[in-house]
């Protein structure tokens, strides 16, 4: 049974699909199209997992591989549809929120959730080192059970 997180793949979804490839300017292949109406066709954001876009897909009927899953991940990444958030070197989630903001790693349930952004400060970051930039600063809060 497809993981109810995930947009199911009718006609709004995959037009919501194809108009976010095309504001890109990603070429909407058949299986790009598809992941992207699973990722963002009811409007909603959403945290994933590689495997669990995988298991959505295939549960759509969707004939796609894991390795095609990974690649469309970072070429969603490469043109800014997502990021890439990496809570340990064994797990990343894809956010299709592309708009600063932290998040909560739930330990227990392997959850990626947003935390409320207004409550993060910064008051200074390091200089990078010569020749680089920031381009982004990930905030993942670890949390569980007590």
């Amino acid at each position: 049974m497809m993981d109810k997180s995930f947009a199911s793949l009718d006609d709004v979804a995959l037009k919501r699909g194809t108009a976010w490839l095309a504001r890109a300017q990603v070429r909407p292949t058949k299986q790009r199209m598809s992941l992207a109406a699973l990722l963002i066709g009811d409007g909603q954001d959403r945290h994933v997992t590689a495997e669990g876009l995988f298991l959505a897909a295939k549960s759509s009927g969707e004939a796609v591989s894991l390795a095609t899953v990974y690649n469309t991940l970072r070429a969603f990444c490469e043109v800014g549809l997502v990021n890439e958030i990496t809570v340990d070197a064994t797990r990343s989630y894809f956010d299709t929120c592309t708009e600063d903001h932290p998040h909560y790693f739930w330990e227990d349930t392997q959850e990626l959730t947003d935390a409320p952004s207004g409550e993060v400060e910064f008051s200074r970051l390091p200089e990078p080192p010569q020749g680089a930039e920031i381009s982004r600063v990930d905030v993942v809060i670890r949390l569980r059970k007590r």
